[in-house]
């Protein structure tokens, strides 16, 4: 058996008188698949491509038309945020004047304030020089007339208080 075996063609494949056998049914083959992948595998897969161009020229108009829609959304946006800041603005000067005019208001009622206790202090430090000028009267007058009295003079009333007087205004 071992000589048959080595003696043998060895692989049919590579057998040389069952090329011409071997050509035929792989034309044959060949042709079947053929006929088969063009009548059933490639339209389908011709569908699907089709399909799938459709789809992405849809979505890329789709996406353009979104493009657009965001882009007039941005400048829509850009503009409200300008008219925003805009008011703002007008609203912080507003409320700049009101608060100035409120301001000065208040500063001038202030003002009158101060100016009227500052009347009421002059008055009453007025009334305070007069009354210690009095009592530096008084009590001048009253020593001079116990000094007097010490040192033995008859003293007269009516003379010590001339005397205190003209020196107080600023007599000799």
């Amino acid at each position: 058996m071992a000589d048959n075996a080595a003696s043998g063609p060895g692989m049919p494949q590579l057998d040389i008188t069952t090329f011409s056998n071997q050509i035929f049914w792989l034309v044959v083959a060949m042709v079947v698949l053929y006929f088969i992948m063009s009548r059933m595998a490639l339209p389908r897969i011709a569908a699907v491509l089709a399909d799938r161009r459709g789809t992405i020229t849809s979505d890329i108009a789709i996406a353009e038309e979104l493009k657009l829609k965001a882009q007039a959304a941005e400048e829509a946006y850009r503009k409200a945020l300008a008219e925003a800041r805009a008011e703002a603005g007008r609203i912080i000067e507003a409320a700049k004047v009101e608060m100035q005019v409120e301001l000065d208001g208040q500063m001038a009622k202030a003002e009158a304030e101060i100016a009227a206790r500052t009347a009421e202090s002059e008055r009453r430090i007025r009334e305070i020089r007069d009354s210690a000028m009095d009592m530096v009267s008084d009590v001048s007058k009253d020593a001079t007339k116990d000094i007097l009295e010490l040192f033995g003079a008859k003293v007269d009333a009516r003379s010590v208080n001339a005397a205190v007087a003209a020196r107080l205004k600023g007599g000799a």
